[in-house]
């Protein structure tokens, strides 16, 4: 009988300190089975990076700063068989700053740049399990040939290429993974989007055909409300991955959507725990297939600040192929649409305020006078889908209790917009009425 598989997760605010790589190789030692690991670079590196690669002239000192920083991690690292590797990076990013100095738009030696945190990081923890007797080694996502959709910025992993070109030789071991990025569709380093590293993790485990993704944070599950409102919350022991994806897409700070989708056709589940917090069997959280006999609002989704386009069309053909054009420029400028609606004559949008400029813009472009209305939240009620006697009961007391209106009700979520901007109030009321909230 095979070992089981489990991806490992560790992000940056795992990755802050050396206790937090005592703590990572103590769960990969007692861990059971086989243990992939993926990382992403150590707290803050990221963003120094970023700001180098902006203004190159000005790094001077970032080599070093960096140097010293993961030394300090991995005390022992020019000495071990990683030494070369480590060095190399390090002249990589030297290399990769004079070339931004006379070149700005230089995307290849910006990219290259930005994913030196990641080698470092992989080169540092792989260091510190080898230490603690663990069979270790790094591994660089695009040495084995994980393939990313686009070029330069890509959204998402291109599991059909990878899963033909996947190198699973070097996965032998305890092999710790960059994140967050990957070979681009001509062949040249690409980047995920920021938080692109649990992406990186839950893609390798569908090509892998791992057993569970964890996700180790400094959180300790997916909380029903976000923290930022100041209503306290339990985790959520239990989300389907619709529920997770339309939770993730509003209001969580700790999945992005693009993490569930790759486990989402193959029935892998993702836990989330909380790598400084106390060890148990059990994870806080678990996001698996939707499990509609649990049919009951489990989180509440919020978004700020939500305009609606209304715009009319003279015939249903205009209609059809002008709504084509500017969702794909849409698409284009990065405007979410949370909300579409077409019907004979006349189409809505529902995007976010500070959308706007470009999304009237491209509007008006195709429709003539379109017209605008403001809306102060838009609530998502998060939870698959109710039988339909609860959902209007529930409606219908939601908007006895606030003045709300019904935008939407999918398998997963129940849509609302307010134009109140009392978004806290308004929240106490929702996570009273569904039972979310705790007592402080």
């Amino acid at each position: 009988m095979s070992k089981k598989i489990t991806v490992h997760k560790f992000g940056g605010s795992c990755l802050r300190d050396i206790s937090d790589l005592n703590r990572i190789a103590e769960v990969i030692r007692f861990w059971p089975g086989q243990s992939v690991i993926v990382v992403s670079a150590l707290w803050g590196t990221t963003d120094r990076l970023m700001r180098a690669s902006q203004e190159p002239r000005y790094a001077s000192r970032l080599v070093n700063d960096l140097s010293r920083q993961h030394l300090r991690f991995a005390p022992g690292i020019l000495e071990s068989e990683n030494g070369g590797v480590f060095n190399a990076v390090l002249n990589g990013i030297e290399q990769a700053l004079e070339i931004l100095s006379r070149n700005s738009s230089d995307w290849k030696a910006s990219n290259r740049l930005l994913a030196a945190g990641e080698r470092l990081s992989a080169l540092v923890v792989a260091h510190r399990l080898q230490e603690c007797g663990i069979q270790a080694h790094p591994v660089g996502a695009e040495d084995i040939s994980l393939k990313l959709k686009g070029s330069n910025r890509a959204p998402v992993v291109d599991l059909e290429s990878s899963m033909k070109e996947l190198d699973r030789t070097a996965l032998h071991g305890t092999p710790v993974i960059t994140g967050w990025f990957g070979e681009g569709a001509d062949g040249e380093l690409a980047l995920l989007g920021r938080g692109g590293s649990d992406h990186t993790a839950t893609s390798i485990a569908h090509l892998i055909d791992a057993d569970r993704v964890i996700l180790w944070k400094d959180v300790d599950g997916v909380l029903p409300l976000n923290p930022r409102w100041g209503i306290q919350s339990s985790p959520i022991p239990y989300l389907g991955y619709g529920e997770a994806i339309e939770l993730a897409r509003l209001d969580t700070p700790v999945l992005h959507p693009a993490t569930v989708e790759p486990l989402r056709s193959v029935g892998i589940p993702l836990e989330i725990r909380d790598l400084r917090g106390v060890q148990s069997t059990k994870a806080a959280t678990i996001i698996g297939p939707d499990l509609h006999q649990t049919r009951r609002v489990k989180a509440i989704g919020c978004l700020p600040n939500i305009i609606r386009i209304r715009a009319r069309a003279p015939s249903l053909e205009s209609q059809n192929e002008q709504l084509g054009r500017v969702l794909i420029e849409f698409a284009h400028e990065n405007i979410p649409c949370w909300h579409l609606d077409s019907t004979h004559g006349e189409i809505v949008w529902v995007i976010s305020q500070h959308d706007i400029g470009k999304a009237n813009s491209i509007v008006s472009a195709h429709f003539s006078t379109p017209e605008t209305e403001e809306y102060g939240v838009m609530f998502s009620l998060v939870g698959n889908k109710l039988p339909e006697d609860s959902e209007l009961s529930i409606i219908h007391e939601i908007q006895t209790l606030l003045d709300v209106e019904v935008l939407s009700a999918t398998d997963h979520a129940i849509r609302l917009l307010s134009k109140k901007k009392e978004i806290h109030s308004m929240l106490e009321v929702l996570a009273e009425y569904l039972n979310l909230s705790i007592e402080v």
